[in-house]
Formats: C-alpha cells, sequence, structure tokens
C-alpha cells in the first residue's frame, strides 16, 4: 500500500486538515475550530486527538503516513520544529509542536511558516505547474510570500526570506506595523487598498460613488474598490491603479533578482481576478528587463484554501527521502 501524507494549515480561527497520497491528492479532508484560550495551549493537544480520532475513524495506523506536514503563523524554527510569536494563536512563548505532535501521534513531523507552506503547494500543485523557480505572493489582511528557488523554500539566516510584505515600493509613504515606511503591505494588502482610497479621495474633486462612500463614513473594503473600478468608477480605478503600480514594481524587482518561472498572486485581494493580474503585469513589464520581462509569468493562484493543507503535506515528503 502506497504511503500518505497528512497536511495541517492552522489558523487564527480553524485548522484544516488532509490525508493526501504521495502525489499530492486529496482523499479525506476536515477541520476544527482553534481555540486560542489560555495562551493558546489546547492547540496542539486539540490537533493530536483530531488525528488519532480521524485515524481510527478511517481505520489507518501511523505506520501507513510517511509524516505530517504543518504550515503555522509565527516565527517558525524547522530545524527544532517550534514556533513564537504566532500572535493571532495567543503563542508568546516558545512552543515544541514537534516534540509535542510526534510524541502524541507516533507519525514524523515538520513544520513551516504558513506563507510558505501556501507556496509549496501552489508550486507543487497550483499554477506553479511544480517548476523549481516559483514565487508565491498573498494579499490578505497582511502581505506575506514565498520563495522556492532549485526547489527549496528560502529561508534565509534569521528565517524572513519571502517577506514581500516588506519590500519597500514608497519610501515616503505609510508606517508599517514593522517600524518602517512604505512597505507593500501598507498599499497592497485588504486594509492597504482602503488606505490608498481614502488618501487618493481627499484630493479627488470629481464624483465617485467611492468617494460618497468614503465621504460618509461607510465601510468600505478592498472588495468594494475593486467592483467599483470593474464599473467605471473614475476614483477607484485611480485606486487600483495606485495598488497595482506597487504591486507591478514588487513584482519586477523580484523578477529582476531571482528570475522564477512564475511570480504566484494569491490570497483574498486576488479574487478580483484577471482584472488585478493584468495591471499588475503591465506594470511588471514596465519595470523589468528584456530577458525577465519574456520568461517570467505573473499568474493568479490556483488552489485557494487548499494550498495550505497541500504545501504543509509537501513538508513531509522529506521523511521519504
Amino acid at each position: 500500500m502506497d504511503k500518505k501524507l497528512l497536511g495541517i494549515d492552522l489558523g487564527g480561527t480553524t485548522a484544516k486538515f488532509a490525508i493526501l497520497t504521495s502525489e499530492g491528492e486529496i482523499q479525506q479532508k476536515w477541520s476544527i475550530d482553534t481555540n486560542i484560550l489560555d495562551d493558546g495551549k489546547h492547540i496542539v493537544p486539540d490537533i493530536i486527538e483530531s488525528i488519532n480520532h480521524h485515524l481510527k475513524l478511517y481505520e489507518m495506523k501511523p505506520e501507513q503516513f510517511i509524516g505530517i506536514g504543518m504550515g503555522t503563523p509565527g516565527s517558525v524554527d524547522i530545524e527544532r520544529g517550534t514556533v513564537i510569536g504566532a500572535y493571532n494563536l495567543n503563542w508568546t512563548t516558545l512552543q515544541p509542536v514537534k516534540d509535542q505532535i510526534e510524541r502524541g501521534t507516533g507519525i514524523a513531523f515538520a513544520l513551516d511558516n504558513d506563507a510558505n507552506v501556501a507556496a509549496l503547494g501552489e508550486r507543487w500543485k497550483g499554477a506553479g505547474e511544480n517548476d523549481p523557480d516559483v514565487i508565491f505572493m498573498t494579499l490578505g489582511t497582511g502581505v506575506g510570500g514565498g520563495i522556492v528557488m532549485n526547489s527549496q523554500l528560502l529561508h534565509g539566516v534569521a528565517g524572513c526570506a519571502g517577506e514581500i510584505g516588506h519590500v519597500t515600493v514608497d519610501p515616503d509613504g505609510f508606517e508599517c506595523t514593522c517600524g518602517k515606511r512604505g512597505c507593500l503591505e501598507t498599499v497592497a494588502s485588504a486594509t492597504g487598498v482602503v488606505r490608498v482610497a481614502r488618501k487618493l479621495a481627499e484630493e479627488y474633486a470629481g464624483t465617485s460613488q467611492l468617494k460618497a462612500s468614503l465621504d460618509n463614513g461607510e465601510d468600505v473594503s478592498s472588495k468594494d474598490v475593486f467592483e467599483l473600478a470593474e464599473g467605471n468608477d473614475d476614483l477607484a480605478l485611480m485606486v487600483v491603479d495606485r495598488v497595482t503600480y506597487f504591486l507591478g514594481l514588487a513584482c519586477g524587482n523580484l523578477g529582476n533578482t531571482l528570475n522564477p518561472s512564475a511570480i504566484i498572486i494569491g490570497g483574498g485581494v486576488s479574487a478580483a481576478g484577471e482584472f488585478l493580474r493584468g495591471r499588475v503585469e503591465n506594470y511588471f513589464r514596465e519595470f523589468t528587463f528584456p530577458q525577465v520581462r519574456n520568461s517570467t509569468k505573473v499568474k493568479l493562484a490556483e488552489l485557494g484554501n487548499e494550498a495550505g493543507v497541500i504545501g504543509a503535506a509537501s513538508l513531509a515528503l522529506q521523511f521519504a527521502k
């Protein structure tokens, strides 16, 4: 019998699980709520209990698995399998996740940052087409990313490689939570898009539904901005142009530095689809030199919410080598 993989995508509200074949095909899926009470001390025991319960349910044994992989928020020590600073999980102190899960399940375990893991998923079974050199950028509440070169995730000396959200795109721009100014995250995340809209609305004198909504103090989301832009709202189009300019600039710099086969854009903001991608690509082409322009593609992510569990499962493949 072919051995299976188990992938876990741990988030602040839910933990998603999947059992996959060694080729990355999902066979079973489930999820549990993430209990972040009491400094998140219930999270790992809940994960262990859920795995053991489902193995019993499916009449499976630990020896039928190559390993378990998990993507988690926070700073990850991939060698030791520990996590710290995952504030949306209430994990402020060091969490020995690998030791606990291996003891609790009897299955080998590997861990990495959630954005890195999503990059592995898109690279393996999604828009990356299993190419060895792929960059993944996720546009959500923040901007995250993962870089795969020569089929290996880049981590950097402090584990900070792939922090695309903190690439500086506007040195005189908005302050970022990281302490510096003009990070991509401040203008291209879901909240960043709205921040750009508010700033441009202050100087805008024409008629615009977006401006009226902002001036009236209504709640406006990045989704609203893109939908209004698709309806030819003049201010919304200006906002989208500014946001995609910054995204194209960041992608251009990444392309010129690393020349991947693809820069893949995922996350909530990417739901704007081709309307977003095409504009980012236009600026990307403006900011790249010919060889990169002609060899690196800007793509939309294909796996959606499954990128995390698929990428996590791929971490476990290292045990098969």
